[in-house]
């Protein structure tokens, strides 16, 4: 008997069931394809991808990687028994160098630098503290047991799919070697420089090798870098200078040394935020003149961005280049003498005031304050702002009622201060002193209506406008305390410690900071003169820049 099926087709005794067995086969073989596919695609992407998401363009996509090509040829020539191990392994070599990526992405757009494999582990601590106080701590345990899944999921996939190609490969040897040497041709074709689809981009790609060069070079670096550090601290212009000599010109001064979070140039060239800031700065140039105070400003380059505050309080204090947690920590096991050391030496009260910190510190001892207060000493009793712990005001009226009462001995004081940290949002409105008390009040004073861990999601507009406003309420805050508190014997220095994130910044920002020196003292600003600094709080597009590390020195010689 036969049946007829679809026009054209006969089906005999028989063949409807091998038809109904053929059509299950055909899915697979799809579906083998598409896992194959699949599988190479990310390969590419993997060995491709950029390290910089700037550079994110089709053309990066649209070459040919050479290390694809060698790695493909290997499995090839190997043995079977060995092409399944190396296969593995070079798909979780492969699956670790896109995390590396990805990690390079994170931190160029937050630190404006690579990942470094050595040296920066320790700041995932502090940014997974960032996300439990913006965000909560339910966010951010998911934020690390979802980064730690993810990690496992990508190795994994990558491995999985070279395992899977290797295989494929091994199938079909006689027609992939074949597409192989013609791809190894192209690739040979286009090695000319500047073939591509677009400048700087060669088809003929060998950027996964210079990639895992570059940070293999970075990570020999880092594991030298202690000794380097170590010839750089062992040379100290003021280590045995006695305490009669040093600072002579202060003597009897109350030196505040404040650092302003993210404040940085910027703040004072960028045309989107000049204008907010800079008010700030011109009506603070008017209102210190006016109550008798004369300023000069200038740039420090810091030697971080986007954050690692710490990284430049320790910079500044030490006159040592500290960018990398491995420095810090070998600073602070040293006897160097800070900033504020040589004051306790000649004879000054040396205390910190730090409302950034909420844990122990004791890193805190190097720094031979008398006196710290950390968040909890503080006696804050209001809401949080965002990241800040407290208003700016409030750590500077806390200070003020602690450390400055009638008849007080002479005081140098650091205060990292803290409301222009990102998220920026929401921002305090300053108050009278008289009634900042302990800081309730400042439940009814909040400006901003997005939530604090609203960073990425939002739009950089209304990001950028409200880091401007942060530093501007930052800035009229401690123009506002030097007007109120200030004397004939009050010296303020007031600084950035770096420049924000590239939310803020757009890419290619420099790392310069502005610095102040305010001060009643006509004789203490003329010895600033060799400095050239600017007059007023703005400095000049063509103030001084100077290493963030050379200002200890700097001061110290001035003011001998």
């Amino acid at each position: 008997m036969v049946v007829e099926s679809e026009p054209g087709t006969v089906v005999g005794p028989g063949t409807a069931g091998a038809v109904r067995e053929a059509r299950p086969g055909r899915g697979r073989r799809v579906a083998s394809a598409a896992l194959t596919g699949s599988a190479a695609l990310l390969v590419l992407s993997a060995l491709l991808a950029p390290a910089d998401l700037d550079r994110f363009t089709a053309a990066a996509f649209l070459r040919i990687p050479v290390e694809g090509l060698l790695f493909a040829l290997l499995l090839l020539v190997l043995p079977p028994r060995a092409r399944g191990p190396v296969a593995s392994l070079g798909g979780v070599l492969l699956g670790l160098l896109l995390v590396v990526k990805v990690a390079d992405i994170g931190f160029d757009l937050v630190l404006y630098r690579p990942f470094d494999l050595v040296l920066d582990w320790p700041l995932l601590v502090p940014a997974v503290d960032y996300v439990d106080v913006t965000a909560g701590r339910f966010a951010a345990v998911a934020a690390v047991v979802g980064t730690v899944l993810l990690i496992g999921a990508v190795v994994l996939l990558t491995a999985r799919s070279v395992l899977r190609l290797g295989r494929r490969a091994a199938a079909h040897r006689v027609g992939v070697t074949r597409a192989l040497v013609a791809v190894a041709v192209l690739w040979v074709g286009f090695a000319a420089p500047g073939v591509g689809f677009e400048p700087g981009v060669p088809v003929a790609s060998r950027s996964a090798a210079a990639f895992v060069g570059d940070h293999a070079r970075a990570v020999r670096l880092g594991l030298r870098d202690r000794e380097a550090f170590a010839a750089e601290a062992s040379t100290d212009a003021f280590r045995d200078v006695p305490a009669d000599e040093l600072l002579t010109s202060l003597r009897g001064k109350d030196v505040v040394l404040a650092f302003v979070e993210s404040y940085g140039r910027s703040a004072v060239e960028d045309p989107a935020l000049a204008p907010v800031v800079g008010a700030a700065l011109d009506d603070g140039t008017r209102r210190l003149a006016a109550a008798g105070y004369a300023a000069r400003s200038a740039y420090l380059t810091s030697p971080t961005a986007g954050g690692g505050s710490w990284l430049a309080q320790a910079t500044l204090l030490s006159g040592l280049w500290v960018d990398n947690q491995q420095r810090y920590r070998t600073l602070v096991s040293s006897d160097r003498l800070t900033l504020n050391g040589a004051f306790r030496r000649a004879g000054w009260r040396s205390v910190g005031v730090v409302p950034g910190i909420t844990r122990a510190w004791p890193e805190g001892e190097f720094f031979r304050h008398h006196r710290i207060y950390a968040a909890d000493d503080l006696g804050y009793r209001g809401p949080r702002f965002g990241y800040a712990t407290m208003p700016d005001q409030y750590a500077l009226s806390a200070f003020q009622e602690r450390e400055r009462q009638p008849g007080h001995e002479p005081v140098v004081a650091v205060v990292p201060l803290l409301s222009s940290h990102a998220p920026w949002t929401p921002l305090p409105t300053r108050l009278p002193w008289e009634d900042v008390g302990d800081g309730a009040v400042f439940a009814d004073v909040a400006a901003g209506e997005e939530p604090p861990d609203a960073v990425l999601g939002r739009d950089p507009d209304v990001v950028r406008a409200d880091y401007a406003r942060s530093v501007a309420y930052t800035v009229d805050t401690v123009v506002s305390y030097v007007e109120t508190y200030g004397d004939d014997d009050t010296v303020l220095v007031f600084l950035g410690d770096h420049q924000p994130a590239q939310v803020v910044t757009g890419d290619g920002a420099s790392r310069d900071v502005p610095i102040t020196v305010v001060t009643r003292d006509a004789s203490l600003l003329a010895r600033t003169d060799p400095w050239g600094w600017t007059d007023g709080l703005t400095p000049a597009p063509d103030a001084p820049v100077r290493p963030m590390d050379a200002f200890r020195d700097q001061f110290l010689t001035a003011f001998r």
